[in-house]
């Protein structure tokens, strides 16, 4: 799994009533990143339907709520043994 920080804008997501959350967003961000899978198109929502049609509710009001924070779940390119610390197979 990979974290990074993304345009909504490369994002396929399913439009949600946010509810509160958008007054959460406003005030404290997106605290939890969004669960995404890359594709060749970009990116696919697995969990955050709703914190993202707040963000994009919001990034009408000001842009800096148009960087999304996600977590690649399909992303294992750094999965290696290396990426664990550990690169001696004690088995």
């Amino acid at each position: 799994m990979i974290n990074r920080t993304v345009s909504i804008n490369e994002i396929r997501f399913i439009e949600k009533d946010p509810g509160e959350l958008t007054d959460s967003i406003r005030k404290r961000g997106i605290a939890i990143p969004v669960q995404v899978n890359a594709d060749e198109e970009g990116f696919i929502c697995v969990d955050g339907h709703k914190r993202l049609s707040a963000s994009r509710i919001l990034a009408a009001e000001d842009e800096r709520f148009g960087m999304i924070p996600i977590m690649i779940l399909n992303d294992y390119s750094k999965a290696g043994s290396a990426f664990w610390g550990n690169t001696q197979n004690h088995h």
